[in-house]
């Protein structure tokens, strides 16, 4: 059997074609389909020998938008353990793309906010958690690996990261923890207030997938 190939690179056969041209008999398999090149990959995608010190690195533009999503943006106070509008402040409150409302800061969130001044707050909140991860970490790391290490303080806390398995075995992976390597420390933050969540657990797999493959996907 033969088969006429169409113009462009075909997925289908590596036999040699008979002829040149447009048009050319070439032998089974027939043509697959359309080679389709993936899209170019990104600067903080790519590993640079040596890596970045982390306290000169801030968030990639995609981590940047990844955390926003995750977060996702609410422009009224709401509670963060059960999603639900509140009118009166409670443990947990949050507004925008998950920012904590303080007690003391309740007058100034109670009535909501615009998604300019949401924006603005989460430029405030995520830079004090980029220092954090720039102050914990003390090798050389690459982009995409600071950027899950900053998602994932977004979530724990900067105390949190600080004081982490995670940060202890970034910076030594020979250090002794009650964690058998620095994915299940990762994944180990799977509970909120005391119980395993499926979403932290997706969460966590998401990071660690940003922090090994420079892959930046939710869930």
């Amino acid at each position: 059997m033969s088969c006429f190939r169409i113009p462009g690179p075909i997925c289908g056969s590596n036999a040699p074609p008979l002829d040149t041209g447009t048009l050319v008999r070439w032998w089974t398999p027939a043509p697959g389909p359309m080679c389709v090149a993936p899209p170019p990959r990104q600067w903080y995608q790519y590993s640079r020998a040596g890596g970045f010190a982390a306290a000169t690195l801030t968030m990639s533009p995609q981590a940047v938008a990844l955390l926003k999503a995750i977060e996702t943006l609410r422009l009224a106070p709401y509670d963060d353990q059960t999603s639900k509008d509140i009118s009166a402040w409670v443990e947990g409150a949050t507004i925008g793309y998950g920012h904590l409302i303080a007690k003391g800061e309740w007058a100034t969130y109670r009535d909501g906010i615009t998604e300019a001044q949401a924006k603005a707050l989460f430029r405030a909140d995520a830079e004090p958690f980029e220092r954090a991860v720039g102050a914990a970490i003390t090798v050389n790391v690459q982009q995409y690996e600071f950027d899950a290490m900053v998602i994932l303080a977004f979530n724990i806390g900067q105390s949190g990261f600080r004081n982490s398995s995670v940060a202890k075995l970034v910076n030594d992976p020979k250090a002794v923890t009650g964690h058998a390597s620095l994915e299940d420390a990762w994944k180990s933050w799977n509970k909120s207030q005391g119980k395993v969540m499926k979403g932290l657990i997706n969460r966590r797999a998401a990071e660690w997938r940003i922090y090994t493959s420079a892959t930046y996907a939710g869930w």
